[in-house]
């Protein structure tokens, strides 16, 4: 059997809520009080009017969202299935770019339209694709650290002095480590 706050399938409750408008409100009262309304009369329709909209408000929430006042047409991206082009991506960082330079301080969106001018991007682009990989200047640092401390420690050991070379030669020793292996990942796995 159901339970008492369950219906049986196929009954439909028959309870509806009417559609009331500001606008059907302000006909009837017309037509009951005619078109002679006092200026009280008249704050009490508009109280009235408000308490409409309020009620039709809170409908609306209740059944799954409130109704945006925005103009769709406006502000509203177009969406679109497919591929997007480069020219489309472009257009989008651009315009993204410039809404956020918008939000910055002075000082912080010079730099920031220095750092995204194109000459400067492409060649941040280019050293982070071959030079600086990730991978290179971590293994860099380790071995420098190591090999730095090992060489240091035998120096002192031995009572020999260093000659500043030894952190430098180390890093750049870790480094070609760094780009062999993201060579052999890459070669391997074929992936980045």
């Amino acid at each position: 059997m159901s339970s008492p706050e369950q219906l049986p399938q196929g009954q439909e409750t028959g309870v509806e809520t009417p559609r009331v408008t500001p606008e059907m409100y302000d006909r009837a009262n017309k037509q009951e009080l005619g078109e002679h309304l006092t200026e009280h009369e008249s704050a009490e329709k508009q109280v009235e009017k408000a308490r409409v909209e309020a009620l039709e408000n809170a409908i609306s929430v209740e059944k799954g969202g409130a109704e945006k006042t925005r103009n769709p047409s406006n502000d509203a991206p177009i969406r679109r299935r497919g591929v997007i082009s480069k020219k489309d991506k472009d257009v989008a960082y651009k315009k993204h770019i410039k809404q956020m330079q918008t939000e910055l301080p002075a000082l912080q969106r010079t730099f920031s339209r220095f750092i995204h001018a194109p000459v400067i991007e492409r060649a941040s682009e280019a050293l982070g694709a071959t030079v600086a990989r990730p991978n290179a200047i971590l293994a860099g640092s380790v071995v420098a650290f190591v090999l730095v401390l090992a060489v240091f420690l035998t120096a002192k050991y031995f009572g020999y002095a260093l000659s500043g070379f030894e952190t430098i030669g180390a890093f750049i020793l870790g480094w070609i480590i760094g780009l062999i292996y993201d060579f052999l990942k890459i070669m391997i796995t074929g992936k980045k």
